[in-house]
């Protein structure tokens, strides 16, 4: 009986299947390994002063205008033209809601106007002068009117927040900014005239969480006063803690802008420091998270430095420039893991994704 042998090639079988594993597990992971690139394209330049910015499920971007706050011919400065544009994305673009609250803040003396939104489902969250708006948009779609601001409901937070005692707001400012939902569905306001955490808990219902002491002027006797303050600029729920930017007072001195961190229970830490001029915020990818930096520094008497504006990763003890050179960006917002829309002063939208 003829014995089974091996075929003449046999010995090539383990080279030829390894180089088969190999060739797939090659194609398998290219994407993987090939480091992606973040790229920075225009998507409108036609959105001047905007601050605040949402996308919805359709895409949509919602970007806001805060308004002005020039005085008429018998000194009243509430002018009420801060709106929300909205921008398809196919690039058209109109006014979606007008007649919002802006005026001139008698404290900080500049525009108190449309700034941040917040799209909870289909409802869209507005500040706006003293106001916290919110409407219902799943109905609404690109070449319908505009939805009149004065026929929005809306709650009064400024009057709520200045009536609250406390030592850190001898003016009794307030500047609703930039908002969060946190525990309970419930909404954190970042008030950057009363340089506090607001938290509401249900429509007209408000109290203070968190406030932020005035830090030593290192600039001081030659710039400003002794002390500069702690204008919170953005907040961010992180699952258990809040994440707070600040953009600091005059003289926006560089390297003393901090990210702080919240509990729920309003206890104040800081997070991350050393940073000029904090504007927003994203929650990021594993890498950590990002801050918005408006400007890296303030000369009088230009003022801040308009090409230096940056995205930057942080994980509590580094930070990574991702993009430089912005110019005066003032919010941005996550899409996904690795898109983010930036609004800037200048009126232009930018888009950073990783491809």
């Amino acid at each position: 009986m003829k014995l089974l042998t091996r075929p003449k090639n046999f010995r090539l079988f383990p080279l030829f299947f390894l180089l088969v594993l190999t060739l797939f597990y090659t194609a398998c992971t290219k994407d993987d390994d090939t480091p992606k690139k973040l790229v920075a394209s225009t998507v409108t330049q036609g959105v001047p002063g905007s601050i605040g910015i949402e996308v919805d499920a359709k895409g949509n971007i919602w970007a806001t205008e805060s308004g002005t706050a020039t005085a008429d011919s018998s000194g009243n400065t509430h002018n009420d033209n801060g709106k929300v544009v909205l921008v398809t994305p196919d690039g058209k673009q109109q006014d979606a809601i007008i007649n919002l609250s802006s005026y001139a803040n008698a404290v900080s003396h500049e525009v108190q106007g449309t700034v941040h939104l917040m799209l909870d489902g289909t409802t869209l969250y507005i500040l706006s002068g003293d106001y916290l708006y919110h409407v219902d948009i799943s109905a609404y779609k690109f070449g319908d009117a505009p939805i009149d601001g004065k026929t929005l409901e809306k709650e009064d937070v400024a009057s709520v927040v200045r009536a609250i005692p406390g030592d850190n707001n001898p003016d009794k400012d307030s500047h609703p900014y930039n908002m969060t939902k946190g525990p309970n569905g419930d909404i954190y306001i970042a008030d950057a005239g009363a340089n506090a955490i607001v938290h509401r808990t249900a429509a007209n219902q408000f109290s203070v969480l968190a406030t932020f002491p005035a830090l030593d002027n290192p600039l001081f006797p030659g710039l400003g006063g002794p002390k500069v303050q702690v204008v919170p600029t953005s907040i961010r729920y992180d699952g258990s803690n809040f994440l707070v930017t600040a953009l600091t007072g005059f003289p926006f001195p560089q390297g003393k802008a901090v990210v702080y961190k919240v509990s729920p229970t309003g206890a104040v830490s800081t997070y991350q420091s050393n940073f000029t001029a904090l504007v927003d915020q994203a929650a990021g990818n594993s890498a950590g998270a990002l801050v918005l930096q408006h400007s890296g520094a303030f000369v009088l008497p230009a003022g801040f430095d308009a090409g230096s504006g940056a995205v930057i990763q942080i994980n509590g003890t580094t930070a990574t420039v991702l993009q430089d050179s912005l110019a005066l960006p003032t919010g941005i917002k996550q899409v996904g893991t690795d898109t983010w829309y930036i609004t800037s002063l200048t009126g232009k939208i930018t888009k950073l994704h990783y491809e």
